[in-house]
């Protein structure tokens, strides 16, 4: 009987292809990272209309660039601290990138915010103002604004490289040599650089060109530095724009216009510090720094709740194969549980007419005969449990309803007569046969019966009848249940169907779900509805040959 006491096998892989699906979707977005997923239309408006806000703010201060504006001396330590916090997380998080592409582009992007990251301490520590009067390091007038400049043309080159690098073939761009190396070549790199930029500033700064007359006021020489910035960080921007293909690459190229637009306002349109033009241009330093972090925040909390989710799937899939497993193991067993204990039976009475004096020959070889019949109907259960669930579709042919309701009464004759149920058998005559797997319509119909048998069990012995009946009516052929049990609650009777529905104390609810699902494999009809006065009645509706034809 096909009563499965757990999880349907079927029904578990139908669902379980599903999920495996929907966690391949899964995994292929968690696959698509800024790195190489393509920007969406939303995305792009999003950069977009960042770039145009700032633009605009740009553009608003232009008339009032020069103004002149309090002196706060805490401005710049503030500046550099989250510039230097903002840039340093952001390199990190993009050399952990490294270590899943292995990408050469990614590594010289990487570099060029530790580079900014770097760079700024020692602006910030040889600022006139910021930490001290005249500076922590020494040096003089031109050491903080020659740091400036190399601050805003390393990330420019940083980013050139990178669109450089983007556009050649992955093949020869990807690093050979193993991510932590990788990476401590270059921050050795960064940091002998950084250094040697900070010496040459600060000890050397003698030799430098002068940029500033005094602590405030710009010579024309700035303007020119400045302008040489813009036009690095335009071409970056404009290599960025060809070779771009990812999310990343669009939210770098909004960080390089904040830089440009920084540069302009802070260094060539602007002549003096504590301007307007330079507390504006200081401010977009911080969405220089900050633009990519946060889109890198938040695609790790999308990646992350991608992953959570997918791996919460996964678990529930391998429940449902474990499930799975358990409820073909118990099918198997229910099924194969009758023919055996059948066997065990007649094979104790096969001994003892063996031991008999004189043996009785004719209840041996009765007895052999139905330990083999019972033999051949576990076999033909387990090729039945094969069919039903496996992906191979058997062959159908000709099946005789009113044979197969036989052999399932003939079945469960010992089950009745322990149970005290008497048997009412009307089958029709002339019966036409219908096309279909004779094992899993005769499983079918011992299920039902084997449930009835089960429902009678709660009213008096001499109330259990089981009424079997087939009948043919035009194109249709019917199978019919019928018990004198409690019956089906009417209230109920749309979800005894339904898998993991169940009325006994210890079922699991497949049982009828099952049987439908087989007959509705032969294009047939299970339904169910109470008889009068009492028990409840099942009919299995299935077409002839010549209605299939």
């Amino acid at each position: 009987m096909l009563s499965v006491r757990r999880h349907s096998p079927l029904i578990s892989f139908t669902c379980g292809e599903r999920m495996i699906q929907t966690i391949v979707n899964e995994q292929d977005n968690i696959k698509e990272t800024l790195v190489n997923m393509p920007p969406t239309s939303r995305q792009c408006w999003s950069a977009l209309a960042v770039a145009a806000v700032l633009t605009a703010a740009v553009a608003a201060l232009v008339p009032f660039v020069d103004t002149p504006l309090p002196q706060h001396e805490g401005f710049i330590a503030v500046l550099v601290t989250a510039v230097f916090i903002t840039d340093f997380i952001t390199s990190i998080m993009l050399f952990w990138q490294l270590a899943i592409y292995r990408s050469r582009a990614l590594l010289a992007l990487a570099s060029g915010y530790l580079f900014t990251a770097l760079i700024v301490i020692p602006y910030a520590l040889t600022f006139p103002g910021a930490l001290s009067p005249a500076g922590l390091l020494g040096g003089n007038d031109q050491t903080s604004p020659w740091l400036y400049r190399f601050w805003h043309l390393g990330f420019p080159i940083a980013v050139l490289v990178y669109a450089w690098l983007q556009g050649k073939d992955r093949q020869k761009t990807t690093t050979r040599t193993s991510p932590p190396v990788a990476v401590g070549i270059s921050v050795a790199i960064v940091v002998a650089l950084v250094f040697a930029l900070a010496w040459i500033t600060i000890a050397e700064s003698a030799y430098l060109p002068i940029v500033f007359l005094d602590s405030r006021q710009y010579t024309p020489l700035t303007n020119y530095l400045a302008a040489f910035n813009v036009l690095i960080s335009a071409f970056a921007l404009a290599v960025l724009w060809r070779r771009r293909r990812s999310v990343l690459d669009l939210w770098i190229m909004v960080a390089v216009l904040a830089l440009t637009l920084e540069v302009l306002l802070a260094g060539v349109l602007s002549s003096a510090r504590y301007s307007l033009g330079f507390y504006g241009g200081r401010t977009l330093a911080l969405v220089t720094s900050t633009v990519v972090l946060v889109i890198l925040l938040a695609e790790m909390t999308r990646l992350y709740a991608l992953l959570a989710r997918s791996n919460v799937m996964l678990r529930h899939e391998q429940n449902n194969k474990l499930m799975s497993l358990e409820a073909l193991a118990a099918s198997i067993s229910h099924q194969v549980r009758q023919p055996l204990t059948g066997i065990s039976v007649r094979g104790s009475a096969l001994l003892r007419f063996v031991e008999g004096t004189p043996p009785k020959l004719d209840k041996i070889r009765s007895a052999s005969e139905e330990i083999i019949a019972g033999a051949h109907r576990a076999s033909q259960i387990l090729d039945d449990i094969r069919d039903l669930f496996g992906s191979a579709q058997r062959a159908q042919s000709p099946v005789d309803m009113n044979d197969l309701t036989v052999k399932a009464l003939r079945a469960l004759d010992s089950e009745l007569q322990n149970h005290n149920v008497a048997t009412r058998i009307e089958l029709a005559s002339q019966l036409p046969l219908i096309m279909g797997h004779s094992g899993q319509l005769q499983e079918v119909i011992v299920n039902l019966i084997q449930n009835a048998v089960d429902a009678m069990d709660a009213v008096d012995n001499d109330r259990r009848v089981l009424r079997v009946s087939t009948e043919h009516k035009g194109d249709a052929i019917s199978v019919e249940i019928e018990d004198t049990g409690p019956g089906i609650d009417p209230k109920q009777l749309n979800n005894i169907f339904n898998a993991f529905f169940t009325t006994k104390p210890h079922g699991m609810g497949l049982g009828l779900a099952i049987c439908r699902m087989i007959v509705e494999r032969h294009k047939g009809q299970l339904a169910a509805s109470s008889a009068n006065p009492h028990g409840a009645i099942f009919r299995i509706m299935l077409l002839k040959v010549k209605a299939l034809q």
